[in-house]
Parts: structure tokens; sequence; C-alpha cells
């Protein structure tokens, strides 16, 4: 699906056919035929569409003629079987952003929140004719979004907590690994993206070196995005540690239900001991009595009486 936009008078339109200073947006579902038919049209290297959907990309740029290709990685949800063969909760995916003498594209493997956050107008002063500014909000909005599922992340992980305290299950133990392979996910990333966006500031690769004002906000960027891995890096080692003592708290709910199952059998191994021995054919004391049934039985339960008074101070139970 190719969508075209441009700002004309301060609103965002959506253009029948690409013309000078619009944003050309490429989203799923499309196929090799479509990315060599977009190539050849706006005249675009076609491995810079092909690179920018692949999920194993990493955050770079390049150069190829008048061309040039930003790959940055970016934060999704991983619901409605967006990677089946990830049980991660949240991934991420790359993002190429591609530069022309007066256009700019965009294209990624699946929707994500950035894209959406300019096509439904969120993003203020965005301009699709300042392609500079548009970058750098775009990377601004990538850093945003890693701060909220890290939010996210840490909510999710107290929940999970509350619920391991009592529970002897697997299940709450997945859930928080999964949360830990989203963090391993989102470190990686985040380190990617600093190098990619230090370089860019490094290099001029977007031309803002006359414009003061840009070049604070590139800055801006780069701080927010260190913040970023700074709490990637922090949620993930309590996260580390929690699900060490998290296993432990799991083993030893299983080993106090097992004590307790095990302390009950013994009980009751007792009476049936004591039962079984005067069950035997063969001549044994008390049998002539009238009484031994309930000599037996009070006795049985006198026993089972004192081996459970000794579980209880032994606590056992």
């Amino acid at each position: 699906m190719i969508d075209i936009f441009k700002k004309v008078n301060g609103e965002l339109v959506r253009l029948d056919a690409p013309e000078s200073d619009c944003w050309i947006n490429v989203y799923p579902p499309f196929n090799n035929e479509d990315l060599e038919k977009i190539s050849k049209e706006l005249e675009i290297p076609l491995d810079f569409l092909t690179d920018s959907i692949d999920l194993e990309e990493r955050s770079r740029y390049e150069y190829e003629d008048n061309v040039k290709l930003l790959v940055l990685n970016t934060p999704v949800l991983n619901e409605e079987n967006l990677l089946p063969d990830n049980n991660a909760m949240y991934v991420t995916i790359p993002i190429g952003v591609i530069l022309m003498e007066d256009k700019i594209l965009t294209i990624s493997p699946f929707n994500n929140p950035v894209i959406d956050s300019f096509i439904n107008k969120r993003v203020k002063n965005f301009d699709t004719g300042n392609r500079s500014r548009f970058i750098i909000q775009m990377l601004d909005r990538n850093v945003y979004y890693f701060l909220h599922y890290l939010k996210q992340i840490n909510n999710k992980r107290n929940l999970f907590e509350e619920e391991l305290f009592e529970s002897s299950r697997n299940k709450e133990l997945a859930q928080m690994m999964n949360l830990q392979k989203s963090l391993v996910y989102f470190v990686t990333t985040l380190r990617a993206n600093e190098l990619m966006m230090m370089k860019v500031q490094r290099t001029d690769f977007l031309k803002i070196e006359d414009d003061g004002e840009l070049q604070d906000v590139l800055r801006d960027v780069i701080v927010d995005n260190s913040q970023a891995l700074d709490m990637s890096n922090v949620y993930a080692n309590i996260l580390n540690g929690t699900l060490d003592v998290f296993a432990s708290v799991i083993s030893n709910n299983l080993n106090t239900v097992m004590r307790r199952l095990t302390s009950v059998t013994i009980l009751l191994m007792v009476p049936t001991l004591v039962a079984s021995f005067y069950g035997m054919n063969v001549h044994l004391p008390g049998e002539a009595n009238p009484y031994a049934v309930y000599l037996l039985f009070l006795a049985s339960l006198l026993l089972a009486f004192v081996l459970g008074w000794y579980f209880l101070r032994k606590q056992w139970f």
C-alpha cells in the first residue's frame, strides 16, 4: 500500500501522484514486483527498499548517487501474530527512510506507531518539505515510543511479580521471560540507534550544520535515546534478578506442597498400619476383648494425633 502526503497550508493532504516536497509511505501488503516498480519510477536503488524490510537489518545509513538511505529500528507490540515465531511481547522492526532530491520515502515491513503518529497528525510542526526536520522528528518519536513501551514493560513486570508470589505454575514465569526477551531487543536496538545518530551528527548526514535549532534538537534526541538505553539496562538487570528469585520461589512453593502432601500421607499410614496388623489371620493380643475394635480405633487416632502434633511443632505443615 502506497500513500502520498504533502503539507499544504499547514494541512497534511493525500496526493494521487508524487510531486515535489511530498512524502511517500510504503506499508504492507506489497511484493517484489511492487518494490521494483517503485524503484524504477522514483529512481531508487532496489536494495534500499529490500534492506529496509529485512527484520535483521541494523540501524545505519548510506549514500548512492543522489539518494540517501537511513535505517532505524523501532519498537512494536508483538500482537495478532505479527511475528508468530517470536513470543516476545515487544519486538523491534526496521524503518527505511530514503531521501531523494525533492522527496522523502519511508518503508517498513509492518505498520508501526512512529509512522502512524505522522499520518494521524500527532506530531507538531511537521512539514514534508523540510526533510531534515522530518527525519529528526521521526527519530524523536522513535525514542518516545521506546520510553512508552519501557514503562509498559515495567508495569507488566510488577503485575507478574504479584502473581508469582503465590504461584507454583510456569505460566507467570514464562510471561516474565517474554518480557526479558523484549528488553534484550530494546537494549540491542537502542545501542545501534544511538551509534547511528551519533554518526549522523558527526558527518552532518542531514546537512543541518548551519541550522543551530535542528542541531540542538538532534542532540536532545541522542540524550533521550541514551536515557532509554540506561532504562532498558536497569529494567533488564531487575528482571534478571527477579527471574532468579521467583524461580526459587516457585520451587519453594512446590516443595511446600509436596511436604504437606507427604505429611498427610504419613498420618493416614499410621491407622492403616495398625489395621493391617490386626487384620492378619493369626492370634493377636486383645483379640478376645469385645471392645478391641474401639480400642484399636482410639489407639490409631491417638498415634495420628501425636504424629500430627510433632509435624506441627517441626513446621512441616
